[in-house]
């Protein structure tokens, strides 16, 4: 563990009846970090999460927080809050009484609760409230009582576990920026998990990005964009994804090699003039910009972004340009290589 670890783990693994959960997981989060692990159903993010949480122990492997061993101890010498994607609110506990609930177990003073209590509800946008039910609330205003009770806790360390996933797109943006401010004004260090590629691209400082559990690649979400370490990463990332050229379709590349390349470095060109022949396969208008999904044999994922409204009909021939310098070399097993362009 570094000095500027603040949360470290440390090979962990976690099976079940010999099936594996998570293998190998070794990751490192500076004090004041938003970490998001990023991953399709099944991957290991949220048992990587509730290992960190104490909720399940490590069959192998060893877990930091704060320079402490926490590898063994429950979840409640953990010093830290979580908000769930359930909300896990009391129904028949009114707002202020679901936020202070843990301040009352542990004993702090009346005058105290009082103090953080309104300063969580300031934070969240509740104040005027505290005496209403979480049937009465919104979606989004119960999301927002669950971290206003992470707030009271006054932990340096907050984990969530796919705390938007029950609020509709709109609501979800919306909650998106009150969790990132939240996190930037209180200092806090938070682990996130989802599912949701746009969450953790526009809210985490770090992304991890899991598959089958194991990390695929850890780094800021600019270079899981621009420098995926393997197919499944190009994949993954993006919307639309990017897309993947076998090297037999392109001329100057060996069959072994596979080639990525992002729809905003594909042009559509003039017959003849372009160094791949497609079919369209699609057309979908997006508001500002229209994507075009494109047919070739040897690739898959091929489409190409045109401003404002530009259906193309399906079926139509087009021939497609691109640069170079805006390809992503992978070997036969799908690994980034250096670039030989």
């Amino acid at each position: 563990m570094t000095s500027s670890s603040f949360v470290a783990m440390k090979g962990v693994a976690k099976r079940w009846n010999g099936q594996l959960g998570v293998e190998g997981i070794s990751l490192e989060i500076p004090e004041g970090s938003f970490t998001a692990l990023l991953g399709p159903s099944g991957c290991g993010k949220s048992t990587t999460l509730r290992l960190l949480a104490g909720l399940e122990l490590p069959d192998e492997g060893q877990i930091f927080i704060d320079g402490r061993d926490v590898t063994t101890s429950a979840a409640s010498d953990r010093n830290l809050s979580m908000v769930f994607q359930s909300y896990a609110l009391f129904p028949h506990l009114s707002v202020a009484e679901n936020v202070v609930f843990g301040l009352k177990v542990r004993r702090v003073a009346k005058p105290e609760r009082q103090k953080k209590l309104h300063r969580a509800l300031e934070i969240t946008g509740l104040l005027g409230y505290e005496d209403r039910k979480p049937g009465e609330l919104s979606g989004g205003q119960r999301q927002r009582v669950a971290l206003a009770r992470a707030i009271v806790a006054g932990q340096r360390l907050c984990l969530m576990d796919e705390p938007l996933s029950n609020l509709d797109a709109k609501l979800r943006n919306s909650v998106r920026k009150d969790i990132k401010k939240l996190q930037r004004d209180l200092g806090i260090t938070v682990v996130y998990v989802t599912h949701d590629q746009t969450e953790a691209m526009s809210m985490a400082d770090t992304v991890v990005l899991m598959k089958d559990g194991h990390i695929q690649q850890v780094g800021p979400p600019e270079d899981l964009y621009n420098k995926p370490n393997n197919t499944f990463v190009a994949e993954f990332v993006g919307a639309p994804p990017m897309a993947l050229i076998n090297g037999s379709g392109l001329a100057g590349f060996g069959d072994a090699q596979r080639l990525g390349i992002r729809a905003e470095n594909i042009e559509i060109v003039a017959e003849g003039a372009g160094r791949m022949s497609c079919t369209v396969t699609e057309s979908e208008f997006l508001g500002s910009e229209t994507l075009i999904g494109l047919g070739h044999e040897h690739a898959s994922g091929l489409c190409v972004l045109k401003p404002g409204m530009a259906m193309m009909p399906e079926g139509q021939a087009v021939d497609i340009n691109f640069h170079d310098d805006s390809l992503h070399v992978f070997d036969a097993a799908g690994h980034r290589m250096p670039s030989q362009i």
